[in-house]
């Protein structure tokens, strides 16, 4: 009996541990991307200025803006994916402006990465669609959250039946 309850127990475990390494899978791109565009450091430095003098080359309206909004998206979004908080809502974001790089930027570009292809945004929107249905696993801050929260009405809720 016990061992078919281990096994039972084994898929929900190993999937709830396993969504934290799907987050880094995006999170660290992410954050990388973002400090590259916002403080122009790192391996993809670009800066504010030149990531929308790239926008503006493609015909993206208000590029400064725009600019600013997938460099922070980027920046903010792969630190609070990193430590599991809003992970859905995050990975919605990043999704779609995932998508958007796809069509707007890569898609002219054929499949492959080297060659500047839809390859790695492809997977790295389809990595965020995974967190919006599946929330971010057991370590994180929102799981973390959450436990206090279930720990908290439990007792609440022991101490008004008992008084």
């Amino acid at each position: 009996m016990s061992q078919t309850a281990s096994r039972q127990r084994l898929p929900a475990t190993s999937s709830r541990w396993s969504l934290v390494f799907v987050r880094l899978a995006l999170g660290i791109p992410m954050l990388i991307s973002g400090v590259g565009k916002v403080l122009a450091i790192g391996p993809k430095s670009m800066g504010i200025a030149g990531f929308a003098g790239f926008l503006a080359s493609l015909g993206v309206p208000l590029p400064t803006i725009a600019a600013w909004g997938v460099g922070l998206l980027e920046l903010v979004g792969g630190i609070l994916l990193l430590v599991g908080l809003a992970v859905r809502v995050t990975s919605a974001l990043v999704a779609i402006n995932m998508l958007v790089a796809t069509v707007l930027v890569h898609l002219p570009n054929g499949y492959p990465a080297t060659s500047g292809g839809i390859e790695l945004t492809l997977a790295l929107t389809l990595v965020a669609v995974a967190l919006v249905v599946s929330g971010p696993g057991a370590l994180s801050v929102e799981y973390a959250l959450r436990d206090q929260d279930d720990l908290s009405s439990d007792s609440s809720q022991s101490r008004s039946t008992e008084g």
